[in-house]
């Protein structure tokens, strides 16, 4: 058998998986929401919202199965390796940046009050509103 038709039995198999676990979970999902508003206001908030967080954790496990959940995960595997490398900085640091932007928030807020301000009595002047 060649190459080429191996992959493509190799990607066919994995496209019949996909669709398996992808239709297993929106089943789960959808049986979840026709069981949440047919028992919904005979059970206690609290069940319903632990049955939510169960099925959501079930359809998580099953769509980790496919093709998307294997790329999903290296690539949140990949993120966590990367903000190791990540430079943060001081407390100070942190601290210092927060005070400046608060300080020059504040100053372009008050510069604008007053231009609106000056634009809202020059408009008034004008239009003879204003004595």
């Amino acid at each position: 058998m060649s190459k080429k038709v191996k992959d493509r039995a190799e990607n066919k198999a994995h496209s019949r998986k996909d669709v398996f676990y992808w239709t297993l979970a929106i089943v789960v999902i959808a049986g979840s929401i026709v069981a949440d508003h047919v028992w919904g206001m005979d059970v206690m908030w609290a069940v319903r919202l632990g049955g939510w967080i169960v099925v959501t954790a079930i359809v998580i496990a099953l769509l980790a199965f496919t093709d998307f959940g294997k790329k999903s995960w290296s690539f949140i595997q990949d993120s966590r390796v990367e903000m190791r490398k990540v430079s943060w900085p001081a407390r100070h640091e942190t601290m210092r940046t927060t005070m400046i932007v608060a300080g020059l928030t504040l100053l372009t807020a008050l510069i604008l009050w007053g231009v609106d301000s000056i634009l809202l009595w020059l408009v008034g002047y004008l239009t003879g509103q204003r004595g």
